[in-house]
């Protein structure tokens, strides 16, 4: 059959869709490959965040299975009487609610001015050549187990503050008023000042470190712009620095006062682990991890080991209040920088 010449005209029309027919098999294979590894990190991504809560829920479900004979025995009375005596199985938590909110705000009470003072000074005023040294040395503080901690404390800080500190504080204050309560009493040494200030030494490096991290995510211009017209360090740093940064400030402050309230070895071996309640903060008392702590393994009955359990659900509903109001105050700041 003679030729036409158009054949390889056809042949070329037919390589080049195959060819893009490949392509385009090719490029579906690459995007349902990508699909799938989408859809698989969706799923466990999905499925830690279930987890979590599954964990959470399984923990609430176990307080509160634990602790329904004392809650079913002593009722309401649980949260308001002071008396725990094993021999008589009568308890109260009242005494270690009080003793861990107490020391948990003298704790933050001391270390967030003082966080927040070191985060200033090494973002603001420190030498270059300073700033890792001490920011190091800070931050090395946090990773002191904390029985360390409560072994420093009851063997050179109580004695330290039995002999100096509190009768210094005693006869200072004995002649005024409310202050003359705070500081009654003879000078144990151990006690909740004691354990407060121990915890404060525990959550320092948390507020310290977070609120530093936030003062140097502020964007220089604004800081320049501000000594441009005149503003000094202290002026840049109350009206700039801290405005810009105060979400990550509360953070840090939320997150210091979570650990003030569930530590528990430091603070066991510095309070005294007193059942009463003391209008002296430098008498003994106890918190709920001390007393769950000191007394769990020695717990005989199901109703001391159910008291003992539901201190743990207190402890559990009052860090879910503070996460709670931590997230509230977060919100309302982020709306204000929203508006």
């Amino acid at each position: 059959m003679p030729s036409t010449g158009r054949e390889p005209v056809v042949d070329v029309a037919l390589q080049g869709q195959g060819a893009f027919t490949g392509d385009t098999v090719a490029r579906q294979r690459t995007l349902a490959k990508l699909k799938f590894s989408d859809r698989a990190f969706h799923n466990l991504t999905r499925g830690a965040a279930i987890l979590v809560l599954v964990i959470l829920g399984g923990v609430i479900v176990a307080l509160v299975h634990g602790s329904w004979l004392a809650i079913t025995t002593f009722g309401l009375d649980f949260l308001t009487t002071q008396s725990w005596n094993p021999v008589t199985e009568k308890f109260g938590a009242i005494a270690p609610i009080y003793g861990t909110l107490v020391t948990s705000l003298i704790a933050m009470l001391i270390a967030v001015p003082l966080g927040l003072l070191i985060a200033l000074f090494l973002t603001e005023l420190c030498p270059m050549s300073l700033r890792r040294p001490i920011g190091i040395a800070i931050e090395l503080l946090a990773g002191i187990p904390s029985i360390i901690y409560g072994i420093w404390g009851l063997f050179i800080l109580a004695p330290f503050l039995q002999v100096h500190v509190q009768p210094a504080l005693i006869g200072a204050f004995g002649n005024v008023p409310i202050l003359s309560t705070l500081f009654a009493g003879p000078p144990y040494g151990i006690g909740v000042l004691t354990a407060g200030l121990i915890l404060a030494i525990m959550v320092l490096p948390f507020i310290t470190s977070i609120t530093r991290d936030v003062f140097e995510a502020v964007p220089p211009v604004l800081k320049e712009a501000a000594f441009g017209l005149g503003c000094t360090t202290w002026e840049v740093s109350r009206r700039v620095v801290l405005p810009y940064a105060r979400v990550g400030v509360i953070g840090g402050v939320m997150l210091g006062l979570g650990r003030a309230l569930g530590e528990t070895m430091a603070v066991t071996f510095v309070i005294g682990n007193a059942h009463k309640i003391s209008a002296s903060i430098i008498a003994p008392g106890t918190t709920i991890s001390a007393s769950i702590a000191n007394e769990f393994t020695e717990a005989v009955g199901d109703i001391y080991t159910s008291s003992l359990i539901a201190l743990g659900l207190i402890l559990f509903v009052i860090t879910f209040i503070v996460l709670a109001i931590a997230r509230y105050l977060l919100a309302r700041v982020e709306r204000k920088l929203g508006s």
